[in-house]
């Protein structure tokens, strides 16, 4: 299976919603790493590495994100695959 990274942003109602906590869930369920935080303009951002089809299921989830979201927009821009995380984390 191929290996990639994914860079996203999602913005929106995104913040103080659960967002990155919910993310780090998904992408554990699916065996995907990389992180998710905030950001201060009000955005979530990500990075995701892992096999192609579970980080586009990833990025999919993103779409919508967990209940009390209102994603607006996702904007992914794709990277070379670095292999660097052990774990998804939440960043602060």
């Amino acid at each position: 299976m191929e290996k990639v990274r994914a860079r996203v942003r999602v913005k929106g109602l995104v913040q103080g919603v659960f967002f990155r906590y919910n993310t780090r869930e998904r992408a554990r369920e699916l065996g995907v790493t990389g992180w998710v935080r905030n950001v201060p303009d009000g955005s979530v951002e990500c990075v995701i590495e892992g096999d192609k089809e579970k980080v586009e299921d990833l990025i999919k989830w993103c779409h919508h994100g967990p209940p009390g979201a209102h994603v607006e927009a996702v904007e992914v821009s794709w990277e070379d695959y670095r292999g660097e995380f052990a774990d998804f984390s939440v960043r602060y």
